[in-house]
C-alpha cells in the first residue's frame, strides 16, 4: 500500500486513546475518525479530533481502510465486530478465551459477507501470548505450558465489574502466586488447578443506597471472569480510587517446561512488564491493523487470529529489509 493507511476507531475509552497516541507513532497510518456512543460534539471539543456517531459509521466505508474496535468484550465486542466486520476491515481485543470460538465463527461469517478481514482477540492475551504457548508447544513436544498475568490491572475484568448493577466505578488486579512461578523456573511441572495459579482483586466504588453484598456475590460468582479465582471485593471511595488505583500497569509470563533427548530440562519463558496495559494493547492492535490492510489488498477475507497472520505483515519494514536486519 503506497498511501498511508486510513484508521478508524470506534470507542474512546482508554483502550482508544492509547491506539490514537499509536497511530501517531506510525507514519504509514492516519486517524481518519473516532466513532462513539457519546455526544459527538462534546467528545470533538474535548479532544480536537474529528469524532461522529457509531451508528453512523457506515457512512465512512470508502473512507477508512481499517476499524479498530476499542469496545469493552462483556457486551460491546460480540455485538459490534460482526455488525462492522460486514462494512470494514477490522481488528479488536476480544479477551474472553472461553467464548472465543464461538466469537470467531460469528465474525467470520459476517467478514465473508461482506468480503472484509476481520483480525480478532489480538493485543497480549490472546494475542502474543497465544503466538508464544504454541510456538513453545511446536519446539518442546513433551512439556508443560503455563501462563501467569499480573501484578495488574485487568481492563477486561475491570470492564466486566463495572457493568454489574450498583456498581459506580471499579478496577481489577490480577495477583500471581509467586510461589508457583518459582517452582517452575526451578523445573518442576505441577499440575495446577486456576485458583492456584493467581488471585483477583476487585476495588469497588457502589452507587449510594447499593446492596454491597449482592454485588460482591455477583461478582465473585461471575462465570468466564471471576468464578474459578479466589476473588476479593474491597468496597472504597471515588476518592480513593482516583488517588490509588489510576495507573494501569499489567504484564505476565508465559512459561513451557519440556524435556528433550535423555532427560534434559527445558525451560522456555516469554514475559512483558507494563507501565501502561491499555497503550501497550493499542501498540499491538495497530501492527495488525497494518496486517488487516495488508490481507485485504491481497484479497482476503474472513476472520483472522494471530494464528493466521504472517509476523512480516505487521511490520512497516519490507520482507527484504527483515531478512537483512532481523533474520
Amino acid at each position: 500500500m503506497n498511501r498511508r493507511i486510513r484508521v478508524g476507531i470506534a470507542g474512546y475509552g482508554n483502550l482508544g486513546k492509547g491506539v490514537e497516541q499509536a497511530i501517531r507513532q506510525n507514519p504509514d497510518m492516519e486517524l481518519v475518525a473516532v466513532f462513539t456512543r457519546r455526544d459527538p460534539e462534546g467528545l470533538a471539543k474535548e479532544t480536537g479530533l474529528k469524532v461522529e456517531r457509531l451508528a453512523d459509521a457506515k457512512e465512512y466505508i470508502d473512507r477508512i481502510d481499517v476499524m479498530i474496535l476499542c469496545g469493552g468484550s462483556a457486551t460491546d465486542l460480540p455485538e459490534q465486530t460482526p455488525q462492522l466486520a460486514k462494512l470494514f476491515n477490522t481488528v479488536d481485543s476480544f479477551d474472553t478465551h472461553a467464548k472465543i470460538p464461538e466469537f470467531y465463527d460469528k465474525v467470520n461469517a459476517a467478514a465473508l459477507e461482506g468480503g472484509k478481514v476481520s483480525v480478532i482477540s489480538t493485543g497480549w492475551d490472546p494475542g502474543l501470548f497465544s503466538m508464544n504457548r504454541l510456538l513453545m508447544q511446536s519446539v518442546l513436544a513433551e512439556g508443560h505450558d503455563y501462563t501467569f498475568w499480573g501484578k495488574g490491572v485487568s481492563q477486561g475484568h475491570s470492564d466486566a465489574i463495572r457493568r454489574v448493577p450498583g456498581v459506580k466505578a471499579g478496577v481489577q488486579y490480577t495477583v500471581p502466586v509467586e510461589e508457583v512461578i518459582e517452582r517452575i523456573r526451578s523445573g518442576e511441572t505441577p499440575e495446577l488447578a486456576t485458583r492456584e495459579k493467581h488471585r483477583r482483586n476487585c476495588y469497588v466504588v457502589a452507587e449510594a443506597g447499593a446492596d454491597q453484598a449482592a454485588i460482591r456475590e455477583t461478582i465473585v460468582n461471575m462465570p468466564d471472569y471471576f468464578a474459578d479465582y479466589d476473588t476479593t471485593v474491597t468496597f472504597i471511595t471515588e476518592e480513593e480510587l482516583a488517588g490509588e488505583h489510576s495507573g494501569m500497569p499489567h504484564g505476565g509470563f508465559v512459561i513451557r517446561s519440556g524435556v528433550t533427548g535423555n532427560g534434559n530440562r527445558q525451560i522456555a519463558e516469554f514475559g512483558l512488564k507494563l507501565d501502561s496495559n491499555p497503550e501497550f494493547t493499542a501498540s499491538v492492535l495497530i501492527a495488525y491493523t497494518r496486517a488487516a490492510a495488508r490481507l485485504s489488498m491481497e484479497g482476503a477475507a474472513g476472520a483472522k487470529t494471530v494464528f493466521d497472520i504472517p509476523l512480516g505483515l505487521l511490520s512497516p519494514k519490507s520482507p527484504e529489509e527483515l531478512r537483512r536486519e532481523l533474520l
